[in-house]
């Protein structure tokens, strides 16, 4: 049973291989830094390196991946600058899109074309690693929360086409997690987590969000196909 997480060799992505190896599951890590660049990975993964912007790029990495129990979508990329949303530049806006939306979705759409037209006895499913950026707005970041709310959206979609064949989708939010991407803001945060932005009162760890993933890749959820899971310590938790 091969699972391919992409964004696999550092942060959440890293934390997901990790749970999901000692599970028992061989997993494909793709990720756009070179090999000699990775951090060792867990025995039972393996790593292909590929540019989710590049869409030409997508059927030599199924090919070299192998029939998929579940496609992991977590790569992304953050906002190059911080700052007023009205200063935001088309190139900027165009990365962000083209990582976290285009090149999420051809993949995604990919993987499962493969799987609608391989069937197997083995439950199989799509997990997209959004954010609570989806739904909570962040002026400063704009193309980051817009390509997340679309990425959202994106899950619900591949979840009704693909509920009728039993491939499960789900579409997990992450909040305030303990990685690189947040390393530049961590003083920021830790003041705001001290100040009550997460009930839990605590930084998120990779960990946190591999707990989740491994009963969705099992299908233990199975029909719960479409659910949106926060993994955020209360963040998203309407309040007065």
């Amino acid at each position: 049973m091969t699972i391919l997480v992409t964004g696999g060799q550092q942060g959440i992505g890293l934390g997901i291989t990790r749970a999901l190896t000692d599970a028992g599951y061989e997993v494909v890590v793709a990720a756009e830094a070179p090999h000699d660049a990775v951090a060792p990975l867990p025995q039972g993964a393996r790593y292909l390196r590929h540019d989710l912007a590049d869409l030409d790029a997508i059927p030599a990495l199924l090919d070299a991946a192998g029939p998929l129990t579940a496609l992991v979508a977590n790569a992304g990329v953050p906002a190059r600058i911080r700052g007023d949303m009205l200063d935001l530049t088309p190139a900027n806006f165009d990365h962000v899109m083209g990582v976290n939306l285009r090149g999420g979705f051809f993949l995604a759409r990919a993987v499962a074309r493969r799987m609608l037209a391989a069937p197997a006895p083995d439950y199989r499913s799509l997990i997209f690693v959004t954010s609570v950026s989806a739904a909570l707005a962040s002026i400063e970041r704009a193309e980051y929360c817009l390509s997340k709310a679309a990425a959202a959206m994106m899950a619900q979609l591949f979840a009704l086409r693909l509920a009728p064949h039993g491939i499960g989708v789900f579409d997990i939010r992450p909040g305030v997690i303990d990685t690189p991407m947040t390393a530049g803001v961590r003083e920021t945060y830790d003041a705001r987590i001290k100040a009550g932005l997460v009930p839990a009162a605590r930084w998120g760890q990779p960990a946190d969000i591999a707990a989740v993933v491994l009963p969705l890749v099992r299908g233990d959820f199975a029909f719960a196909t479409g659910a949106v899971v926060p993994v955020d310590g209360g963040l998203s938790i309407p309040r007065l």
